[in-house]
């Protein structure tokens, strides 16, 4: 997905039909189709089985061509009116704004505001739209085009987004720093794969109006592909850190090979570790810099990312998670030294399941990239059994999206790696090496005596390490672990494991890497 189409899409909300407004639609400019409909979160899983139990009907109506022609600068140069926003004239902590159709967002989904239990639909209308330098005239479009999508924005900051809806199942929400980032989905089906990857749709947002004073917002979906149905429920409730309490009901109408759960959308294109694409003056660009997780026998692990030259899948067993996530740890402007869209403030998502999770496995997928435009990164939950048609399946989890995860390792955390040419200094190099600097704080590590001896537990898949070190390093008050891996002439990735420890006691998460040595005749020594 281009991020950057979606990071900047201004545009949308709620349009026109010549008919009766109820009386909050008429508080907030917005008018209603159709009669209002019984709704809760059942009524919506109901509705969600007896989708599957269907085939699949896509949604193909076309767009009209003047919206389908747009490009980039002309689609985004439509504003929505802030004045017609969902709630925009009475005292809630919430309003909601639209996204219109064009660009990559060609399928229009339905909106609905929930009040006292009755669902309502909200009709599209352009006056809610300055179409600025689109071309298009509010005349000339349909009066029952639809939307594209919707944000939210609260109170305290009602210029600034909360949350976003956009775009296939894909939504994102920013933290204190008020900064998109990464993405997550509803879900993802078959990642991956030797064959093209589905991307199910949210087709109909059931928005639930809150009391005055409430300071979370319900929003409801209901998702729909060619291999599964579902229902979700999202409370959503903004702060330093914005949480998400989110309720899935999937029913799938077959066998599903590969089925991502709570998966995270991310981009990496070079950083302190992988420089493949470091053409660019600026040293670091990433939306994240690692995978964090959390297993169900309570060990942390920590995979810094990368830009592989080749497609990159990574599955980590376990029994029951207790959470994972896509995290921004590194928050030094310098690192970056970008004044236009502040990596740094790129918010963190980690995932908290609410329940057991069984068996299955936290996949992590890297996919080349050239430049920052496009999410290069997916990592999700993927049960050990297959879904099969005729199922009901319930995950319960919590998205906190924020500077940092809502739980941290008790032992000391990885804070950064460095990846460079191995061997001595001041000695010729006759064997190819990579050398690894990995750089824990936190935990125990600034209290320990100089007497205490720390050392880097490293092991590798195959190869050979040398050159193994750990020593303190004030800077960050932690310390650096220091090794080379040799290769050997054989190209196939080789998988590292690295902690420390001290009195047989570890003191750090546990570091985890896939490095694929570059082929023998590309090996400069320098």
């Amino acid at each position: 997905m281009q991020r950057r189409k979606f990071l900047s899409a201004a545009s949308a909300s709620l349009v026109a039909a010549q008919l009766p407004l109820s009386a909050a639609a008429q508080a907030a400019g917005m008018q209603t189709t159709g009669s209002a409909q019984a709704f809760d979160y059942a009524q919506l899983k109901g509705r969600a089985r007896v989708l599957a139990a269907a085939p699949y009907q896509p949604n193909t109506r076309p767009l009209p061509a003047t919206v389908a022609a747009m490009d980039y600068d002309q689609f985004q140069s439509i504003q929505f009116r802030s004045d017609h926003a969902l709630w925009a004239n009475e005292r809630l902590r919430f309003q909601v704004k639209f996204f219109h159709l064009g660009m990559f967002f060609k399928r229009p989904v339905r909106m609905f505001e929930v009040s006292n239990g009755q669902a309502q639909q909200l009709a599209y209308d352009p006056t809610m739209f300055n179409f600025g330098k689109s071309g298009l005239a509010a005349s000339a479009l349909p009066a029952d085009l639809g939307f594209a999508g919707f944000r939210v924005n609260y109170h305290t900051a009602p210029q600034h987004d909360v949350v976003a809806f956009l775009g296939a199942s894909y939504f994102r929400a920013v933290g204190g720093a008020r900064q998109y980032g990464l993405s997550a989905r509803g879900l993802a089906v078959d990642t991956a794969l030797p064959r093209a990857e589905e991307f199910p749709d949210f087709t109909d947002f059931y928005i639930e109006r809150p009391d005055p004073a409430s300071s979370t917002l319900v929003v409801y979906a209901l998702l729909d592909s060619p291999s599964i149905t579902g229902a979700y429920r999202f409370a959503i409730t903004p702060g330093d850190s914005t949480v998400m309490d989110v309720d899935a009901a999937l029913y799938p109408r077959k066998e599903i090979e590969r089925l991502g759960i709570a998966p995270c959308t991310s981009m990496y294109q070079t950083g302190e570790n992988d420089r493949r694409m470091a053409y660019d003056w600026r040293p670091e660009i990433h939306d994240s810099d690692g995978l964090s997780m959390f297993s169900g026998t309570g060990e942390w692990l920590w995979r810094p990312l990368g830009n592989p030259a080749t497609l990159r899948f990574n599955a980590f067993a376990d029994q029951n998670p207790r959470g994972f996530g896509l995290l921004q740890r590194d928050r030094n402007f310098e690192h970056y030294q970008d004044d236009g869209v502040f990596y740094e403030k790129r918010p963190s998502l980690w995932v908290q399941p609410k329940a057991g999770w069984g068996a299955g496995s936290v996949q992590l997928v890297e996919i080349p990239t050239v430049d920052e435009t496009f999410d290069n990164i997916v990592a999700f939950w993927n049960p050990a059994e297959k879904p099969q048609a005729g199922q009901e399946l319930l995950f319960g989890y919590r998205l906190t999206w924020g500077n940092d995860a809502p739980v941290q390792p008790p032992l000391a955390r990885c804070v950064a790696t460095r990846t460079g040419l191995g061997g001595v200094v001041g000695q010729k190099r006759s064997v190819y090496a990579l050398r690894f600097a990995v750089d824990f704080a936190g935990g125990d590590l600034s209290l320990l005596d100089e007497a205490v001896k720390v050392e880097a537990v490293v092991t590798a898949s195959r190869g050979k390490v040398e050159l193994v070190s750990a020593r303190p390093l004030a800077s960050v008050k932690g310390y650096r672990a220091l090794f080379d891996v040799v290769p050997g002439e054989d190209v196939s990735p080789i998988a590292l494991r690295l902690f420390l420890r001290a009195n047989g006691q570890p003191l750090s998460e546990t570091w985890v890497y896939e490095w694929t040595p570059p082929a023998v005749n590309a090996r400069v020594l320098y």
